[in-house]
């Protein structure tokens, strides 16, 4: 009973002197100190508000520049060129103000119109500079004068200090590429993988295309560009997330994995009490914009921060189109209000009695079925509709699913570093694997979250389980560590890692399934405002030229000639699809307006149904000073995965860690006889080898050195 007595804020009986009021100072001052931090956070959300419309200047300015205004006045020159006149003309009279305040009114209404103009135009020079690409694609290390100036410039123009959202306002907006350039780039990849017949008819229904239909769409979508702030992300969060019908366990969310070599606690409650505080600190540091805004390595330039703002306190909630139960069970009584809690809090979390972990007589398989526990559980213990679960296991492990419709998976992999290096290094552990600090005596206790579930959803939740164990059983999943090989050495073959770990995944397809295939790999497009994703087309006609060189016996010459070409062709379609340039995005939007306008167009329609037999995704490592793999290198994050996109495909997800270390996870369907998710990776860590022992430099071979010498001592002779 202590605790319903602390939950009420008074008390009242009533007696013959009349009504005596009992009041809980503890709940009344919880209320108090809840109120107070309500208000903190709408103070700190105005001046951050305030800060970031004014940036790059800083509030600070104003005064700089009302000061200086008035100097100039006051030594009898007139900045404003008689416009600080006409204001003091249009000022209501007023016989309290003196000719002199007047004056000094109008001085500063001027200088605010001024310091505004000034902010206008230094946002319009900062977003004119960022739309300029050209250093992306000029060669790596060798930086243009033009570069150079412009990245001067941007610096310039940037501001100090900016906080997590202070860009926005200045980013370009997505270009919308011409419909040519988009259907002849389209060809160029589609042509390796088509017959000469196939190609010629989509040539013709390219060209059909083209010259009458796309026209008219795109002048949609231009309009479009010029009133939205991205012409495809709002439809791409629509269409390819919200409106799919297929269950979202392994068919869209991923997952990010604990640390792989190090467990620090073995205590459940103690890794849930730190991980959960790191994530409520990392919310923090994101309600107030402390959180640096993420920015291209090397020239520091600013990416789109708009999908941080749904990582917490975010859920998918279905319409009556997508199932009609939630209206139906879920619309009122204790149903609706527990269903509420969940909806409405920061996140979800999941208590699991296993123990998960490369760990044990087989912990290479145990690292396997960690990844399937992550993606799928046990099909009813993850809320799969949040924006991220965490999932803490019984031997202390953790991870995280996270939910894909409201950001992509470089957002929620920034927060899963922090969350991690936070635990580790900043919070920590006592010697017996507890939480350091003591208990808060006024945290609330947990509250069991009651349901009344009639036996018809009892049915129907039996069915959805039925579908969704079928779906996980059917996932075969591989999780490979390649050690001693990585980012160190593929530098020193002076090749970009992305398209060394391309070129190495289709040399892999094509040793395991005998063909080339119609491949994806994720690029970002958050140079842009509101960006998010673009495809890269990675199976090009050099990949395939190189691939079949190399197979078929080719010289090392030859092949290490058609590697480069390969490699820079991988590089320069990367660089498009990060500027706007890519072909997906494009047609994808030119499709939905054709629908839009009730049109039909055998070209898109046949684009759109194409399958991406190998879907891949890099993770990239954004804070890499939060972790140190030189001293500890056994902190070394293990990335994340997904499923397999196609029934009888592959899902390949990568992270670089460091110099030495390459995570791979592989994933596809048992019920494809042609797939084998071990087999796969295997034929991946072959060519990885395979394609660095061609590229290595070659080192001198120390016995013919020897026997030239001894050649050259007999003619000395």
């Amino acid at each position: 009973m202590a605790e319903a007595h602390q939950a009420v804020a008074f008390q009242f009986t009533i007696t013959p002197e009349g009504i005596d009021l009992q009041l809980s100072h503890q709940a009344l001052r919880q209320v108090y100190l809840s109120g107070l931090r309500s208000w903190k956070k709408r103070v700190t959300r105005l001046k951050n508000n305030v800060i970031t419309g004014v940036y790059p200047a800083s509030p600070s300015s104003w005064l700089f520049v009302v000061i200086a205004i008035l100097a100039t006045m006051y030594t009898r020159s007139d900045p404003s060129m008689g416009l600080i006149a006409k204001i003091q003309e249009h000022l209501p009279v007023s016989d309290s103000l003196s000719v002199q305040c007047r004056t000094v009114v109008s001085a500063v209404l001027f200088s605010t119109l001024l310091w505004f103009s000034l902010i206008f135009t230094m946002r319009l020079c900062l977003k004119q500079l960022l739309s300029y690409h050209g250093w992306m694609f000029e060669q790596h290390g060798k930086v243009s004068n033009t570069t150079k100036i412009w990245a001067a410039m941007v610096r310039i123009f940037s501001g100090r200090q900016p906080l997590l959202y202070s860009y926005q306002g200045s980013l370009p907006n997505l270009p919308v590429p011409a419909v040519k350039d988009t259907v002849k780039r389209y060809l160029e990849s589609a042509r390796l993988l088509m017959s000469d017949a196939e190609y010629e008819r989509m040539t013709t229904l390219a060209k059909e295309f083209e010259s009458s239909l796309g026209n008219r769409l795109q002048w949609y979508l231009k309009l479009k560009a010029m009133w939205a702030s991205n012409y495809v992300s709002d439809w791409w969060e629509e269409y390819v997330y919200l409106r799919g019908r297929g269950p979202l366990m392994v068919n869209s969310n991923y997952y990010g994995m604990d640390f792989l070599y190090v467990t620090p606690t073995p205590i459940q409650a103690a890794r849930a009490g730190n991980t959960l505080h790191a994530c409520l600190l990392y919310r923090r540091k994101l309600n107030r914009e402390e959180i640096k805004p993420s920015r291209v390595p090397v020239l520091n330039v600013p990416l789109c921060a708009a999908q941080c703002e749904r990582i917490f306190n975010t859920t998918r909630i279905p319409g009556e189109e997508t199932g009609k139960a939630r209206k139906e069970f879920f619309s009122s009584g204790v149903n609706k209000r527990s269903l509420d809690c969940i909806e409405k809090a920061a996140f979800f979390v999941a208590l699991d009695d296993d123990e998960q972990g490369m760990m044990g007589d087989d912990p290479a398989g145990n690292l396997d079925r960690y990844a399937k526990s992550l993606l799928h559980g046990k099909c009813y213990d993850r809320w799969f509709d949040k924006s991220f679960t965490v999932v803490l296991y019984k031997n202390g492990k953790n991870g995280l699913n996270a939910e894909h419709s409201w950001a992509d998976a470089p957002i929620m992999a920034h927060v899963w570093e922090y969350v991690m290096t936070t635990d580790c290094f900043q919070l920590g552990y006592t010697e017996e694997g507890h939480c350091k600090g003591d208990v808060a005596s006024s945290l609330p206790p947990p509250t069991r979250l009651t349901w009344d579930i009639p036996a018809e959803c009892q049915e129907r939740i039996e069915r959805s389980l039925a579908v969704a164990q079928t779906l996980a059983d059917d996932v075969d999943f591989h999780v490979l560590p390649i050690q001693d090989f990585g980012k160190g050495a593929i530098k020193k073959c002076k090749i970009s890692p992305d398209a060394f770990i391309q070129i190495a995944l289709q040399l892999a397809y094509y040793r395991n399934r005998g063909s080339f295939t119609l491949t994806y790999e994720a690029s970002m497009t958050r140079l842009f405002r509101e960006g998010r994703t673009e495809t890269v087309r990675s199976c090009t006609s050099e990949s395939c030229t190189f691939v079949r060189a190399l197979e078929g016996g080719e010289s090392k010459e030859v092949c290490r000639h058609l590697f480069r070409t390969a490699a820079e062709k991988h590089q320069h379609l990367y660089r498009m699809a990060m500027t706007g340039g890519g072909i997906d995005r494009h047609l994808f939007c030119l499709y939905i307006v054709s629908k839009y306008l009730g049109e039909e167009s055998p070209f898109l329609k046949e684009v759109l149904s194409e399958t991406w037999r190998l879907s891949t995704s890099q993770t990239p490592l954004q804070q890499v000073e939060l972790f140190d793999f030189v001293n500890h290198p056994e902190y070394t994050t293990c990335g994340g995965g997904f499923g397999p996109v196609a029934d009888d495909g592959y899902g390949v997800s990568y992270i670089i860690i460091g110099e030495n270390m390459i995570n791979l996870h592989i994933s596809c369907k048992h019920s494809c006889p042609q797939t084998d998710s071990h087999k796969f990776g295997a034929d991946i860590k072959k060519a990885l080898m395979d394609l660095l022992e061609l590229m290595s430099p070659e080192k001198p071979d120390p016995s013919r050195a020897e026997q030239n010498h001894l050649k050259n001592s007999k003619k000395d002779l």
